[in-house]
């Protein structure tokens, strides 16, 4: 399964379409029906069983179950309380989420969404245009600190100048034509715009504005526009989400509840699985020795399921304005200092890696999927020993010990880190150590100017399918501290290029080599992306793609309405019967 995987990490391509949604009428409820009247899937266990639970991150630092307030520190990265205004089916096409469909403006510099009529809010007030509205100016409101601002900036025409409290953050280019139309204005054609919308579900403007953003995390107060409500939450306890029996957009749940509590995260949640307490693990909760039970056991291996995921790809950056790091022969030596084949072979594991030796993983669009640019970084300590000299360091000496700092990684990542600063200090004589941040003093040391990160390691994956969100993290005015004008310019210029594709890959391709070449990062890994679920746990989520591979894809939100749990729960004790 994983060299399948690998085949479609290569072939995968993207085709932006747009679906059409039916939306059944809710009705009267018994145990063979969910909230809305609908007739439970044939297999289905009855109403009261359909409840999915998750283990939470007792010692994670979360702020906000709302992706406008936080996206590093969403509370058990649970945002159900609303559609985004496009989603992702499981080959990541486009499709329609909270907007039926939109449309660009002739010139190329507006877009505009037009929201699926008769969506509301669990209190009865309306969704309109106007609760997208105000969760962008709130992202955009200096006061508001938001953690994934950098998204929007040089897109949203007015945005970066909100952010910075030049102008009013209701003059940034995202409005209101009438309660159903959001437009949002770009300071250039940007052909992208619409997989930009895809994660944020809006906050409601009346409750933001009357009671505050924490209106989200008190039951009492809490309002849903999405497939859950709030039911109960006690922090560091529990949490508990009952379906929304006034939804109505494109992914009505079958399930009652969604629920979570709180636990070892990353050493307890396989345990939880096997107990039958939770639902689901994902990968990155799973260790190498988890992995092993997991392929001895007939059960347990048909359910993990492997996918492309985010194109998700680990590496180390540099603060490349302050040495010693503001010498290419030195990011170079460190490059090639990585044994990057060792380590995923032994140490990461080839069911949840392959080694990386540019930035866009295969299948990524632009990506070098010719291999031009392996050579480039790849393991050569004999070479990285005579950079690491010509930069006035012979065998690492006077060479200043290094911190290499981390974001939170978990244990399994931690030490995949550990390795990879252990194969640089072997090879180059150096001196590093590891310092494993909490998240959020990591991204906030990241993105400050001048940064305080000056060495550290990190993974990304794409936010939308399009290489200006990949590479953009890379621009001058991205969260890199590493500048390269010609790097820079390719990618702007690509990504208001209109009309001809090809040499739009092209000049993504060009940048990227750029970025290889002058070590903007050292690229380690290509994550393979997966997750383990309960054998009762069934739904279209698990259809095959293009590619043939079933699995709940990265983006695919529209999974919380297909998800269902099938009568052979019957068949284990699990807390539904405990």
């Amino acid at each position: 399964m994983y060299r399948k995987l690998s085949g479609v990490l290569i072939a995968l391509s993207a085709v932006i379409i747009l679906a059409a949604v039916s939306l059944p009428m809710a009705g009267a409820q018994d145990a063979n029906k969910d909230v809305y009247g609908r007739d439970l899937p044939a297999n289905a266990a009855p109403y009261d069983q359909q409840i999915y639970t998750g283990l939470c991150d007792a010692t994670a630092k979360q702020i906000s179950f709302s992706s406008v307030i936080t996206v590093y520190s969403r509370i058990c990265n649970t945002d159900m309380f609303g559609d985004p205004l496009v989603n992702l089916d499981e080959n990541l096409n486009l499709i329609p989420g909270a907007a039926e469909k939109w449309e660009s403006s002739t010139d190329g510099l507006s877009w505009s969404f037009h929201l699926r009529p008769g969506q509301v809010w669990s209190d009865g007030t309306p969704l309109t245009a106007n609760d997208y509205v105000a969760s962008y100016q709130y992202m955009a409101t200096p006061s508001s600190a938001y953690d994934f601002v950098w998204m929007w900036q040089g897109t949203i025409k007015n945005w970066s100048e909100s952010v910075a409290g030049e102008v009013k953050p209701s003059e940034i280019g995202v409005t209101a034509s009438d309660d159903n139309t959001v437009v949002v204005t770009t300071n250039g054609p940007r052909p992208y715009l619409p997989g930009m919308m895809y994660f944020w579900a809006p906050m409601q403007a009346k409750a933001l504005t009357t009671i505050g953003p924490n209106y989200i995390l008190d039951p009492k107060t809490s309002v849903s526009s999405g497939p859950f409500m709030l039911s109960e939450f006690k922090p560091g306890e529990s949490i508990k989400l009952v379906a929304n029996p006034t939804y109505n957009g494109y992914r009505k749940p079958f399930l009652k509840e969604f629920n979570s509590f709180y636990g070892d995260f990353q050493n307890g949640s396989f345990l939880a699985f096997q107990n039958h307490d939770i639902d689901t693990v994902n990968y990155q909760q799973l260790s190498t020795a988890d992995f092993d039970v997991i392929s001895k056991d007939p059960v347990l291996s048909a359910n993990y399921r492997p996918n492309f995921g985010d194109f998700r790809t680990d590496y180390l950056l540099f603060d490349t304005f302050t040495a010693p790091f503001n010498d290419k022969n030195v990011r170079l030596a460190f490059a090639k200092a990585v044994d990057r084949e060792s380590i995923v072979k032994n140490v990461m594991g080839a069911q949840v890696a392959i080694p990386a030796h540019s930035y866009l993983a295969p299948g990524f669009p632009a990506s070098d999927s010719d291999g031009s640019l392996k050579d480039i970084q790849s393991y050569d300590c004999p070479a990285a020993k005579k950079l690491l000299s010509d930069a006035g360091f012979p065998d690492g000496k006077g060479f200043p010990a290094q911190e290499l700092e981390l974001r939170g990684e978990n244990d399994t990542h931690q030490a995949w880190f550990v390795a990879v600063a252990g194969s640089i200090s072997q090879c180059l004589g150096v001196t590093i150590t590891t310092n494993n941040m909490v998240q959020k003093d990591y991204m906030d040391g990241l993105l400050a100017r001048p940064t305080t990160v000056k060495f550290g390691a990190i993974s990304y994956g794409m936010d939308y399918l399009d290489p200006s969100n990949m590479l953009g993290v890379w621009v001058s005015t991205g969260r890199q501290s590493w500048a390269n004008p010609e790097f820079d310019k390719l990618v702007n210029d690509a990504n208001v290029l209109v009309g001809d594709p090809a040499k739009r890959l092209d000049m993504y391709k060009q940048a990227e080599k750029i970025l290889v070449e002058d070590v903007g990062g050292i690229f380690i890994d290509h994550r393979i992306l997966g997750d383990l679920f309960q054998p009762y746990v069934a739904g279209d989520c698990f259809r095959p793609d293009a590619q043939g591979v079933g699995a709940w894809h990265w983006g695919n939100d529209w999974c919380w309405g297909s998800i269902y749990i099938t009568k052979d729960v019957a068949n284990f004790k699990t807390y539904r019967n405990k």
